[in-house]
């Protein structure tokens, strides 16, 4: 790989992943399933490192972005048209334009809820992971710590609630900035 790809790959790729979940995101929220979703994801970096100008700034390439998953989206929703469950177009653009709308709040609470979980004494911090990991059951994360599944709710309950507090504060603060 030549340093000029090699310099342009790294370009995208540093616009792509800053980028990817709230792109992510705003896909999950125009189809149904994940794996449609993960489908259409693919297309989408296919399609947007295809035809990547690394002359764009970030903020064009969130814009250029956002368009392209939109596009493949509703590429996607045509192509299985067939199935008589699917919402109208109409529906589909009403839910893409709140989409895209909700991103950047959806994008700037994930990022508050993230600088809040750093907060949290490391306990607390490994808890919430621990819980929230694919695939647990809440009586054995239990029996694993040595807690009945009621008091890990409790304590559970008590740090969504800090985080809560904490992220709407964090949010509150931006807000005024």
């Amino acid at each position: 790989m030549r340093n000029s790809d090699r310099d342009q790959h790294d370009h995208f790729l540093r616009h792509f992943m800053a980028l990817e979940q709230s792109l992510r995101a705003f896909v999950r929220s125009l189809l149904f399933t994940h794996e449609e979703e993960r489908e259409v994801m693919q297309e989408v970096a296919v399609v947007l490192w295809r035809k990547f100008d690394p002359a764009m700034d970030e903020a064009a390439f969130t814009r250029w972005a956002f368009g392209v998953a939109r596009m493949e989206a509703l590429a996607f929703r045509r192509d299985r048209a067939r199935d008589r469950h699917l919402f109208g177009d109409d529906v589909f653009e009403l839910l893409a334009n709140s989409a895209v709308e909700q991103s950047e709040s959806l994008e700037s609470e994930r990022r508050a809820l993230e600088a809040c979980l750093q907060k949290l004494p490391a306990e607390q911090r490994q808890l919430v992971h621990a819980a929230y990991a694919p695939g647990v059951r809440m009586d054995q994360l239990a029996q694993k710590l040595g807690r009945s599944a009621m008091a890990l709710y409790k304590t559970l309950h008590r740090i969504r609630l800090t985080l809560m507090d904490c992220a709407r504060g964090v949010l509150a603060r931006e807000e005024w900035s």
